[in-house]
């Protein structure tokens, strides 16, 4: 039983593999059908499309015509426009139900765009088609998202889905109390970490996603996929700080530490080991400020709370 359980799963594992070497690379996004309470998800959510479309990459995603997800599709289509490329069709592909289908008005300026339209059986085979992409991208969000990343993060641990590099859009610091919450599950035991990306704007995205194209190694072992995600994600803020402007390309970055790794003097191997950490140590430095901000945020909202719940105590006393 267990050998065929096995099997089953290799075969899954070697679809996956082939749909992605046939179709090129894609980008799952998952983020939520409403906007948020400030206007930067939708924009920053719409910059995200604009961004897969940059780097030639197709999206996919669970259709919507609204809210963040909205956006992201919004931006795929108009940075499809201005290649000049209406013709061709939009490189997106939406995988859904036929009941959330039957939701959505046929001449949405959306969803009547969307030629690629793969309508699952089950909610549980449309995660499973959408685990085809090759970078899976978590965007603010609702229950769903959540629920979306948990499902993703399960199968991968557990072996039904191959290592992939998960990216976090921290926009607002959405994502906070969810990294807080992820440590604290490793740490205690309860799963094994997942190497995040975390990225704050769609700046930042963009150079993600370039690296994944010129750098990553996608590692034939779950250890290597594991280390490669590890090592992308150490050397993401030195290639921030570098990129000061759209004059610095990653390409010229990357040209800069490979012609150090191959001929450099030890003194510019040593700098450029030094640079790397000193960048990676500023941007965690950035983010404990962050947290600790948000952390006495929350502290406030619960002290405000319970003075309000000890007046409504003393009022009824």
């Amino acid at each position: 039983m267990v050998e065929a359980c096995n099997t089953d799963r290799d075969e899954m594992i070697d679809s996956f593999a082939e749909q992605n070497r046939q179709e090129g690379l894609r980008v799952f996004v998952a983020g939520g059908s409403r906007p948020g309470t400030d206007s930067v998800y939708v924009e920053e959510a719409y910059n995200l499309g604009r961004q897969i479309i940059k780097m030639d990459f197709k999206l996919d995603f669970g259709l919507s015509n609204a809210g963040i997800m909205g956006a992201v599709a919004r931006g795929v289509m108009d940075g499809w426009n201005k290649k000049q490329c209406k013709d061709k069709g939009y490189p997106i592909q939406a995988v859904t139900t036929q009941a959330y289908f039957d939701l959505y008005p046929r001449d949405d300026e959306i969803i009547s765009r969307i030629e690629n339209l793969i309508l699952a059986k089950t909610l549980e085979e449309r995660k499973q088609k959408l685990l085809n992409a090759d970078f899976v991208v978590f965007a603010p969000g609702g229950v769903g998202t959540l629920d979306e990343l948990a499902y993703d993060c399960v199968a991968m641990q557990d072996g039904f889905l191959q290592v992939k590099p998960f990216i976090l859009y921290n926009i607002n610091g959405y994502f906070h109390h969810l990294l807080e919450y992820m440590k604290a599950i490793a740490q205690e035991g309860f799963a094994d970490p997942i190497p995040f990306i975390v990225v704050d704007n769609s700046d930042e995205i963009g150079i993600v996603f370039r690296l994944l194209k010129l750098r990553y190694k996608k590692g034939t072992t779950t250890a290597e996929a594991y280390a490669n995600t590890r090592q992308l994600i150490y050397e993401l803020p030195y290639f921030i700080k570098k990129k000061v402007d759209n004059t610095v390309f990653v390409e010229h970055i990357i040209a800069e530490m490979n012609r150090i790794a191959a001929e450099g003097t030890a003194e510019e191997k040593a700098e450029l080991v030094k640079e790397i950490e000193t960048a990676y140590l500023e941007k965690e430095i950035e983010r404990m400020y962050e947290r600790l901000a948000k952390t006495g945020r929350d502290t406030s909202i619960v002290s405000d709370k319970l003075t309000k719940l000890k007046q409504r105590k003393n009022m009824k006393l």
